[in-house]
């Protein structure tokens, strides 16, 4: 927002999330709060590990099943595009269940659809167990973003959802890669099968953890498109996450030709930085925590678009180097920011907001990839960062007029 004018009522300036509904945070030792975010934070962890597992497993998968490594890519398209649809399903369907309850059938759901994919006999088979990882993915991210004011006290839930949304950055820094060196050291199988038993560990501390979390209040279906007609705020938070994502993945998803063929860094090396673009990326989702979310957002944004226009067409592996850093830093606080900015939009229907932001959000994943993938094949590798650096220029602009015009609303 800009720093001259007051805020609409639904304007999405407000720093610190509010409740989600008028349900304190529980009056015990505040070590069981933060104990139970923890709890949360490693089911994030273990939900985005199992989503993005198949990256380094895509060739050894199709080898031993009989696909090809396109093929073989379905296994992580499939349980993006699920996500998506399912991010507002179960939290509409979740109705008055317990959100302890929720929270600990998914992750169960997950663990077994690992177990499953670690004996799939077939590639179908492998492709119905994802299925259900996306069911996990888009109905834990919906409901657990929000969580945080439920379970430390008010002046902890910056720190608190910062924690949470850690572990995004952290299951590309150590999931991804760990389960990769399994699949190296025994098989694919092994690496599914450690992921599934990793669920079970998450069931485990969150039963064990989490307090009772009765639903603050219940969502119908035909809530969630009046709240998109009827809130500003909610309106741009999708908005502003479906170019940033989608911007984010058109230049990520084609990261490695991008290094090699324009900064001419050795293939040996790629993914050694790729690691250090995730610590980055950790590093920054802790420094944002939850600031002013527009203001962080205007500031990634535009920053990204300087530094994939640059990508694209400076050479040297020097260059290529300090700027894929400098990506991984900035990026880092997007999904923090995206949270914080849904629930200061809608503080009274928070759980509802963060739904339709998860939902936009795996779906731009998949839109990106696929925006990232035309240009490609249609240009060359260049294209891909390109394009990505059109769209965060794109959501810098939709962040700057939506400001504008929230501010002149609160006038």
């Amino acid at each position: 927002m800009t720093a001259d004018a007051a805020p609409a009522p639904d304007a999405t300036t407000p720093a610190v999330p509010a409740p989600a509904a008028p349900v304190s945070a529980p009056a015990s030792a505040p070590w069981k709060g933060w104990a139970a975010v923890c709890a949360v934070a490693l089911g994030i962890f273990c939900l985005i590990t199992s989503e993005l597992l198949p990256v380094g497993l895509l060739t050894p998968v199709g080898a031993d099943l009989g696909v090809s490594d396109g093929t073989a890519g379905l296994m992580v398209t499939v349980p993006g595009l699920v996500a998506g649809i399912c991010a507002p399903l179960v939290t509409v369907g979740a109705g008055r269940l317990d959100r302890r309850h929720v929270l600990c059938a998914l992750i169960a759901l997950m663990a077994a659809a690992n177990l499953v994919a670690a004996l799939a006999p077939s590639f179908a088979v492998l492709l119905a167990a994802r299925l259900l990882v996306g069911v996990g993915v888009g109905g834990f991210w919906a409901i657990a973003g929000g969580l945080a004011v439920r379970l430390v006290p008010e002046r902890h839930v910056g720190r608190a959802t910062a924690l949470v949304f850690g572990g995004v950055p952290t299951a590309s820094v150590l999931g991804v890669p760990a389960g990769t060196l399994l699949g190296e050291l025994g098989s694919w199988r092994t690496a599914f099968a450690a992921v599934g038993g990793l669920g079970l560990a998450t069931l485990a501390a969150l039963l064990l953890l989490l307090p009772p979390l009765p639903p603050a209040r219940q969502i119908s279906m035909r809530q969630l498109p009046a709240l998109l007609r009827g809130n500003r705020g909610v309106r741009a938070g999708v908005a502003v996450t479906f170019l940033v994502v989608t911007g984010q993945f058109a230049a990520y998803t084609f990261v490695r030709p991008i290094l090699q063929d324009v900064s001419g860094i050795d293939a040996g090396f790629v993914s050694t930085l790729l690691l250090g673009y995730g610590v980055a990326g950790v590093a920054g989702n802790f420094l944002t925590g939850t600031r002013d979310a527009p203001r962080t957002l205007l500031v990634v944004s535009t920053c990204l678009t300087v530094v994939l226009g640059l990508i694209a067409v400076v050479p040297g592996a020097v260059a290529g180097t300090v700027l894929l850093m400098v990506w991984g830093l900035v990026y880092g606080g997007v999904s923090v920011s995206l949270q914080t900015w849904m629930n200061t939009a809608a503080p009274e229907a928070a759980e509802a907001a963060s739904s339709l932001m998860v939902a936009m959000f795996n779906l731009a994943i998949a839109a990106g990839a696929l925006a990232g993938g035309l240009a490609v094949d249609g240009l060359s590798a260049p294209a891909a960062p390109l394009t990505g650096a059109c769209l965060m220029c794109l959501a810098a602009v939709t962040i700057r007029v939506t400001s504008r015009a929230g501010a002149a609303a609160g006038r």
